[in-house]
């Protein structure tokens, strides 16, 4: 996660989405580490012991789509997530904030559609049991529409404001204190 300067008190809105952000990721780790150790105990099952319950290959695919449905939206606010931000960075400032404003109102508004479309589709499954687990379908498929209004409620905490890049970069005007490898010259490395 992101830290705060110690010189700067973070306002209501970051500690929210910073908690938020913390709370998601760390359940997003248990379910991944359960779902490493759920594979172990299928692998172990199956080569080992002889057979491996029906219910582990079933339970992974849920526990890995709902890990990242709850980290997605914490990827999304850190702007660790792959994208091209050349637009904002070559633009006015004037036509940058507006693309940044437009960028934020289209994400707020296909997540939020997405919560709804999602939420309908789980309770749409809900007549059917998956086939390992004995459940409805509608217990696994809810990931979804959680996931989606964790991301809208981090994308309304984290506001119209450009993303962080991750990424370090290199002026045009910095050069970088490597020696070279390649002789030109002789079209071999250089000796």
């Amino acid at each position: 996660m992101t830290s705060m300067t110690p010189s700067r008190q973070p306002s209501l809105r970051e500690g929210l989405l910073l908690a938020c952000g913390r709370v998601t990721l760390a359940i997003a780790a248990v379910l991944l580490a359960s779902t490493v150790l759920i594979m172990l105990y299928g692998v172990v099952m199956r080569y080992v012991l002889g057979g491996a319950p029906i219910w582990v290959d079933e339970l992974t695919r849920y526990l890995i789509i709902a890990s990242v449905m709850l980290a997605i939206g914490v990827v999304w606010a850190e702007g660790a997530h792959m994208r091209v931000a050349l637009l904002e960075r070559r633009l006015p400032p004037r036509m940058a904030t507006a693309l940044v404003h437009y960028q934020w109102w289209l994400t707020l508004v296909l997540m939020a559609g997405a919560t709804w479309m999602t939420w309908h589709y789980a309770m749409s499954a809900s007549m059917f049991r998956t086939m390992g687990l004995g459940v409805s379908r509608s217990v696994p498929m809810l990931s979804m529409p959680i996931g989606f209004a964790l991301i809208t409620a981090q994308v309304l905490l984290h506001g119209p404001r450009p993303l962080t890049s991750p990424a370090l970069e290199i002026a045009p005007d910095e050069e970088v204190d490597e020696p070279a490898t390649h002789d030109d010259r002789n079209g071999g490395p250089r000796t």
